[in-house]
């Protein structure tokens, strides 16, 4: 009884017949999958493979908001370490620092040496001339080359690089490092962690190490600028202040020894005023000097300091492409597909019913 209930309402599905009629039609499935598989293999073991090296860093948070308060909002998930600070550049904004131009092109310059030692050159000439690439591209990259036009050069003013200002080859190198550094911050933890990924596992643990300490430099002359332009002021003016008493104290010297045998009053007058003005200019000296030393000590204390959790090391298997993985899912998507194929004349019988009502 219950079977003729199944079979007047086409809406209720008889697995048992969904089932059958898979069977019947098996050999589509022999077709067809023997075909995914081998064109999977042939497209995913073509792609060269990569490597992904990462480091853990832990940045001077500045003057953090401590105490209860802190505690009590960092419990609800809020960070109220950056309410006290002068910075303009938070930990949490460091990972936006690779949407900067500035910053991306300054990765350019790395040295990187291959494991194998064969590529000895930049980070930009090993994205740009070392880098192994698919077959299945060159058809795609010839076409391209067909309707490309004359690419036009950057422009930087007298022979000088200009970062905001890049050639079309250049945008691409830098498009390129953005894909392959990846910076993210932990805010509960207050971690940076910088992924590197590269096709060889040696370049790719010296660029984690590189845009770390590129990032560390990067910082440390963002939060000392304003101390170590102080500094210079300071240095410069203490400069022309001792070479001012210098002079001052080698002409005074000069009187008095021309002055020895000399009891005129007016000599005596002029060596207490070049001694006044040579005592002024001493005073001003070591002033000066004072704070000459405080503004190399302000420069020491603006320097941020940065603990290194997690150092990078040398990949021995590559991150991917995850060559088995894509093939049973290509294979997986391939027998559903067939499977809807077989089944479409049920499916659409349904959903014109359903319909209906």
């Amino acid at each position: 009884m219950e079977e003729n209930k199944i079979k007047n309402n086409p809406e209720v599905i008889d697995l048992r017949v969904v089932a059958k009629k898979i069977w019947d039609n098996r050999k589509l499935f022999y077709k067809v999958l023997p075909i995914v598989f081998v064109v999977s293999c042939a497209y995913i073991f073509a792609q060269p493979r990569y490597y992904t090296a990462d480091a853990k860093l832990a940045p001077e948070m500045g003057n953090s908001a401590t105490g209860s308060i802190g505690s009590i909002a960092s419990a609800f998930g809020f960070d109220i370490s950056n309410m006290e600070t002068t910075d303009a550049i938070y930990p949490t904004l460091y990972p936006d620092l690779m949407e900067d131009n500035g910053f991306v092109t300054g990765l350019f310059n790395i040295k990187v040496v291959s494991q194998d030692g064969e590529i000895n050159t930049t980070y930009h000439d090993y994205l740009k001339k070392h880098q192994k690439r698919s077959i299945w591209s060159y058809p795609g990259k010839w076409i391209k080359s067909l309707f490309k036009t004359k690419e036009k050069t950057a422009k930087g003013g007298e022979g000088k690089f200009d970062p905001y200002y890049l050639s079309e080859s250049e945008n691409n190198i830098a498009e390129a490092i953005r894909a392959d550094i990846i910076f993210s911050f932990n805010e509960k933890t207050g971690v940076i962690s910088i992924k590197a990924k590269a096709q060889d596992p040696l370049i790719c643990k010296t660029l984690a190490d590189s845009v770390t300490f590129h990032l560390q430099d990067f910082i440390t002359q963002y939060r000392t600028n304003k101390a170590r332009v102080d500094y210079d002021y300071y240095k410069h003016i203490a400069a022309k202040a001792k070479s001012d008493y210098e002079k001052v104290r080698q002409s005074y010297a000069s009187m008095s020894d021309a002055s020895t045998h000399i009891s005129l009053r007016s000599a005596e007058m002029k060596l207490e005023d070049m001694e006044n003005d040579m005592q002024l200019k001493f005073n001003a000296y070591s002033t000066i000097n004072t704070q000459l030393e405080a503004a190399k000590a302000k420069v020491q204390e603006r320097t941020p300091a940065f603990t290194m959790l997690k150092g990078a090391s040398v990949p021995i298997k590559p991150a991917g492409p995850k060559r088995m993985l894509f093939v049973i899912f290509m294979l997986a998507v391939a027998t559903l597909a067939t499977t809807t194929y077989i089944l479409r004349g049920d499916i659409l019988k349904i959903i014109e019913l359903r319909e209906k009502k």
